[in-house]
This record gives C-alpha cells, structure tokens and sequence, in this order.
C-alpha cells in the first residue's frame, strides 16, 4: 500500500520561508515522479512543482517559480519543496502525490494525472 505523509507546514510570515516535506513508502520511489500541489477555499488544486523519478525533470508554476523549489531524495524516499519569499496568495493546504510515471509529461500538472495522495499540510502566510 503507498503511503505519502507530509510535515513541514504553519504559518509565517510574508517574506519568510518554510520547507515540506514528502515521505513515501509502499512502491520503488524513483520509479515515479512526484508533484506538489495546493488547494486554496474555494479555489481548484493547483500544481505548483513536479519532479520527474530520477531529478532530472523539473515544473514549476509561473506562480511560483524563482521562489520555489523542489527536490527529491531517493535513497530516503522523500520529496521536498523548499518555500521562500513566501506571499499572502501561498496560504493554502499543500499536498504531495505520486504520479503513475516516472517521468513528467503534459498530465504532470493535472491532479487527474496522479496515483496517491498525501493528507496535506497547512500553510499560512500572513501579510
């Protein structure tokens, strides 16, 4: 069974930073790419990175890239997206999931396109 579990979440302030992170279990992780998401209230759940299985694939929102970073460590099984520079607009639940490919393609920033799930984390930026 594939587990995702997320950690890293809270609040900050707007200018500040935080890191997530993505610990997986239950299939070969490098096998797989990984993509971070977001959901606001109200709002659709938005990719904002994607990593392929082995690194070398990157995605980023235009909403965050330069500010945003994502990274991927295979002999721990774990994902991450390293948060800085962080906006009011950022607030929102981020969740972490396994695509069904270990590499990115035009489904890699589609919810549709991935497996499993993590519970999502919370993030709060207050201005």
């Amino acid at each position: 069974q594939v587990q995702l579990v997320e950690s890293g979440g809270g609040l900050v302030q707007a200018g500040g930073s935080l890191s997530l992170s993505c610990a997986a279990s239950g299939r070969t992780f490098n096998k797989y790419a990984m993509g971070w998401f977001r959901q606001a209230p109200g709002k659709e759940r938005e990719c904002v990175a994607a990593i392929s299985g082995g690194g070398t694939e990157i995605y980023y929102s235009d909403s965050v890239k330069g500010r945003f970073t994502v990274s991927r460590d295979n002999d721990k099984n774990t994902v991450f997206l390293q948060m800085n520079s962080l906006k009011p607009e950022d607030t929102a639940v981020y969740y972490c999931a396994t695509d069904s490919s270990q590499f990115l393609s035009s489904t890699s920033r589609l919810a549709r396109g991935y497996e499993y799930w993590g519970q999502g984390t919370q993030v709060t930026v207050s201005s």
